[in-house]
């Protein structure tokens, strides 16, 4: 899984890590929060793109995305679902490595691209519980900026 970054371009997950890491490190009296979100388009085919944040509260952040493209799927519910489940799987990956770093008490906030407005209401409570079920904390539009901003941009 390739990941880029707009200031350091193409990366590992391992590197990513480390970058995200060293990081922390420049500071490590602010308080951070970790992100991950994922966003899709639908046009010939669907593409995905999953965010990874670093934010350092008030001063500023990193980012890191990863995309990878699907057959056409033209079901919201499906798209939605499949969102959903790229950003746990990652999350699950940033929080192993960010522990067997030393950094187990950070926590790793999931952004949903889903909203009380809008098509994709209907499905807000099955897909909170499906975070929430997995250990993460669930923040849906507009508190998503992971999903709705920062990977949003990448599925264009």
């Amino acid at each position: 899984m390739l990941f880029t970054s707009p200031t350091k371009g193409q990366m590992s997950f391992p590197a990513m890590m480390d970058d995200i890491v060293y990081f922390i490190e420049e500071a490590p009296e602010d308080n951070f929060r970790v992100i991950i979100g994922s966003d899709s388009q639908v046009r010939n085919e669907t593409c995905f793109a999953s965010a990874v944040v670093i934010h350092r509260v008030g001063k500023g952040a990193r980012y890191y995305i990863t995309k990878k493209k699907q057959r056409k799927i033209t079901s919201l519910r499906q798209r939605i679902f499949y969102e959903t489940a790229l950003s746990l799987e990652l999350a699950s990956k940033v929080v192993t490595s960010l522990a067997e770093k030393g950094y187990e008490d950070l926590n790793v906030e999931i952004h949903l691209d889903v909203g009380s407005k809008g098509k994709t209401k209907e499905f807000i409570k099955e897909i909170i519980g499906m975070v929430v079920g997995s250990g993460f904390d669930a923040h849906i539009k507009p508190d998503s900026s992971g999903a709705s901003t920062v990977a949003d941009k990448y599925t264009k």
